[in-house]
C-alpha cells in the first residue's frame, strides 16, 4: 500500500531538498530525455521558475506528441450538498447552517436534460460524504438512471471500498477523483476535525482499492493552499510514479484545484501564483508523458486561456458547484465560487481559436472511433 512508501521519505528532507536546487541541476533536468523524482523536485523549484517560457515550450511539445491538440470536456453534476465531514476549507462542511439538498430521480434527469443540450458526453457526479443520505445504493441508481445519456461517467464522492468500485464500474462508472488534499500528515489531522475524513490512511489507500478494482482513470490531487506547493506536488508525483507501476491497467490523472472563496471563515497559509501554478502544471508534463493533467472552472478565463497549450488534456465547462443548479435554479450551498463562468459553448469557441480540438467524448474513445 502507498502509506509503506510514504513514510519513507521524511517532509522536511524533501522540502530542503527542493529549496537547494540550482540552476545546474535545472539545465540537467530539461536536457534529459526522461525524468525521475529527483528531476520533479528540481522542475517545482524556485531555481526553475527562470525556466519558465523553455518549460512551457518543452511541456507543449511533449503534450502535442502524445495527446495531440485535443481537449476533453467534462462538466460536473452535484447530486447532494449534505456532509458530515469539518473540513475548514469547504463550503460543505457540516457546521455550516445552509440548506442541504440531495436530487432525486426526476430532479437528476432534469439536470441532465439541461447537461445535454450543452453537448456534453463526460459527466462528473460529485457530492459530499455523507454516506448514510448518498451512499452506494444511491450510487448504483443514478449511474444506473444516467448511463444511457452519457459516454463517460465519472465520480468525486466518499471513498469506498474496492468491492464497491466493482460494483459500481460493472454499472458504467469509468473515472473516480480522489483528492489526498495534503500529503503532510500532521497538517492533515488540523484540517480535518474529528470525522472519518480525518483517517489519513484510510483517505490515501483509496487509489490502491481503484487500483484493484481496475478502475480505468484514477485521479488524484494535493489541494492548492493548505500546504507548501513545491513539497505538496513533490507526493503527489511519488503517488503518481507508485500507481502507474503497480496498477499498470489503469490511467492517471493530476488535478489543480486551487482553493476559492467558500462559506466559512478559512484562510489558506500557503499560496501560489498563477506563474507558479504555470510551473506546476508544465513540471508534470515535462516529468509524465503520458498522465493526463486537468484544470477546473476554479481558474479564471485569463487563466485558463493560457494553459490550453502548456499541457492541459482535460477542462471543465460552465460549470455549477451546487445541487439542482443547471435546470432547477435551486438556492442551495455550492461548494466553492465558480471563477471561470463562461458557458460551453463560450469555452468551446475559445478552445478552438487556439487551434486546438474540443472534444466531448474520452480522447482514448474518440480516437477509436
Amino acid at each position: 500500500m502507498f502509506l509503506d512508501v510514504l513514510e519513507k521519505y521524511d517532509w522536511n528532507k524533501i522540502k530542503q531538498d527542493i529549496y537547494s536546487k540550482t540552476e545546474k541541476d535545472v539545465l540537467l533536468a530539461l536536457n534529459k530525455p526522461k525524468r525521475d523524482l529527483e528531476d520533479f523536485k528540481t522542475l517545482v523549484s524556485p531555481a526553475a521558475f527562470p525556466y519558465l517560457e523553455q518549460m512551457a515550450k518543452l511541456s507543449n511539445k511533449l503534450t502535442q506528441k502524445r495527446f495531440g491538440k485535443i481537449i476533453q470536456l467534462f462538466i460536473p453534476l452535484y447530486l447532494s450538498n449534505y456532509c458530515v465531514n469539518e473540513c475548514v476549507y469547504c463550503g460543505f462542511n457540516c457546521h455550516n447552517d445552509i440548506e442541504r439538498i440531495i436530487l432525486d430521480e426526476e430532479q437528476i434527469l432534469n439536470e441532465v436534460e439541461a447537461i445535454k443540450s450543452y453537448g456534453f458526453e463526460h459527466i462528473l457526479l460529485v457530492t459530499g460524504e455523507a454516506p448514510s443520505i448518498a451512499g452506494m445504493e444511491y450510487f448504483e441508481r443514478v449511474i444506473k438512471l444516467i448511463k444511457p445519456y452519457f459516454a463517460l461517467i465519472s465520480m468525486e464522492v466518499q471513498p469506498l471500498e474496492a468491492s464497491e468500485y466493482i460494483k459500481l464500474k460493472k454499472l458504467g462508472l469509468n473515472t473516480v477523483y480522489i483528492y489526498q488534499e495534503t500529503y503532510n500528515k500532521e497538517s492533515y489531522k488540523k484540517f480535518h476535525g474529528k470525522t472519518k475524513k480525518s483517517d489519513f490512511a484510510y483517505r490515501l489507500h483509496t487509489p490502491d482499492r481503484l487500483g484493484k478494482a481496475e478502475m480505468h482513470r484514477i485521479g488524484i490531487a494535493n489541494l492548492l493552499g493548505l500546504e507548501d506547493w513545491r513539497t505538496d506536488a513533490f507526493f503527489t508525483a511519488l503517488h503518481l510514479k507508485y500507481l502507474e507501476k503497480k496498477y499498470w491497467k489503469s490511467k492517471c490523472s493530476i488535478s489543480f484545484p486551487r482553493l476559492r472563496p467558500h462559506k466559512g471563515s478559512f484562510k489558506p497559509e500557503f499560496s501560489i501564483s498563477d506563474a507558479e501554478l504555470v510551473q506546476l502544471i508544465t513540471a508534470y508534463r515535462i516529468f509524465d508523458e503520458e498522465v493526463e493533467l486537468s484544470i477546473s472552472v476554479r481558474e479564471s478565463r485569463k487563466f485558463r486561456d493560457n494553459v490550453v497549450k502548456l499541457g492541459i488534456t482535460s477542462m471543465s465547462a460552465g460549470s455549477k458547484t451546487k445541487p439542482g443548479a443547471y435546470a432547477l435554479n435551486y438556492n442551495a450551498l455550492e461548494q466553492f465560487e465558480v471563477f471561470d463562468d463562461r458557458t460551453p459553448s463560450e469555452v468551446v469557441d475559445m478552445i478552438k481559436s487556439k487551434g486546438y480540438e474540443p472534444v466531448w467524448k474520452d480522447w482514448g474513445y474518440y480516437m477509436q472511433l
